[in-house]
């Protein structure tokens, strides 16, 4: 009867470690758990359920899908979601963003769980920037501080004297002393624009957003002229030939600010058409027009964060994964330029 009893408890773990297995490997050839989810379930609901069994917390990013973006506890931008996930009291964070982000709240709260509905949600521009091929760049100049943009790999952080966002980035840069040179990366075109700002000579990395240098100057001017009155507003991420048109520029959150303030009734928007499903909430009686891009497409979507669906959140607060990890040496490392970042921001009210 024992060895029965034993060889059931064998079989068991046997299954467990075989059905592990099998996950690990669906997530890292899909980025997510696949599983049939009864139609008929209110997800809204059964989320919220979730939550409060697991002490989760849903953090969102402003280009999340509305759904997603309506059922978050906090929605917000890369400086406002830093500094919810350095700070909530919850067990588990799921993070309806892009990989990166997940890395950050994760480096920020090491002893919480962090989930990603999605693990392939990645950054185009966090690929445009290959930490091994940085660190052989950074050696160029030693004497140079270095600031990178929050949007970048886990790594990367790591090799950086201060992380920043499109909220502080200029603050920061003037927070420094004028004769410190600094090497910015890895967008080259919020790098150019904050050292117009600033009026500082930084040395600037080659990297993009596939979505924000996607948009398309002859188009904008077209629709600029069938909406005379539209203020055109845009994220310093854009190109140069975009920001120059440009009624506001700012971060994302700065955008919808804009928006909310200002009297005028038509806005011409150049950023990740997600954010308006944030404004028209905020304003419903005003009108807001993606920009065009240089495509087909009649807006821009980053097919990174699209990857999120309301489904893969269910499942992954459901099932515990997909999970993000970062080493724990890297933690130690990246740690130290976020902080310093949130340290800043806080003295300067941002």
């Amino acid at each position: 009867m024992e060895s029965f009893i034993f060889d059931q408890r064998q079989n068991s773990k046997k299954e467990n470690l075989q059905m592990n297995i099998d996950v690990l490997e669906e997530i890292n050839k899909k980025g997510f758990v696949e599983e049939e989810i009864d139609p008929t379930l209110d997800l809204f609901v059964e989320i919220e359920k979730l939550k409060k069994e697991k002490n989760a917390i849903i953090l969102a990013h402003y280009y999340q899908e509305p759904d997603i973006q309506d059922i978050a506890d906090y929605i917000g931008d890369s400086l406002g979601l830093s500094q919810e996930a350095a700070k909530t009291d919850a067990e588990v964070i799921v993070f309806a963003g892009v990989h990166f982000m997940a890395e950050t709240a994760k480096i920020l709260s090491p002893s919480k769980k962090v989930l990603l509905p999605d693990v392939k949600a990645g950054c185009s521009l966090a690929d445009s920037c290959p930490p091994h091929l940085f660190k052989i760049f950074k050696e160029k100049y030693p004497d140079h501080l270095v600031i990178t943009y929050v949007n970048c790999t886990a790594e990367l952080k790591a090799l950086s004297d201060i992380v920043c966002t499109s909220t502080n980035a200029v603050q920061i840069v003037e927070s420094l002393p004028k004769d410190q040179k600094i090497i910015f990366g890895p967008d080259r075109n919020l790098g150019a624009w904050v050292a117009k700002k600033t009026g500082r000579d930084l040395v600037l990395w080659n990297g993009a957003c596939m979505v924000h240098e996607i948009f398309s100057k002859e188009k904008i001017t077209k629709l600029k002229e069938r909406h005379p009155n539209a203020k055109f507003i845009a994220h310093p991420e854009c190109e140069d030939a975009v920001l120059q048109m440009a009624d506001y520029i700012g971060s994302t959150t700065g955008l919808l600010k804009y928006a909310i303030s200002n009297p005028a009734t038509e806005f011409i928007v150049a950023t990740e058409s997600g954010i308006i499903h944030q404004m028209e909430k905020a304003c419903p009686d005003k009108t807001f027009i993606p920009a065009p891009p240089n495509n087909s497409c009649a807006c821009n979507d980053c097919p990174y964060m699209k990857r999120n669906t309301l489904e893969k959140l269910y499942l992954c607060l459901k099932n515990g994964s997909p999970e993000v990890t970062v080493p724990e040496h890297i933690i130690e490392q990246a740690r130290k330029p976020i902080q310093r970042m949130l340290d800043i921001s806080a003295e300067l009210g941002l």
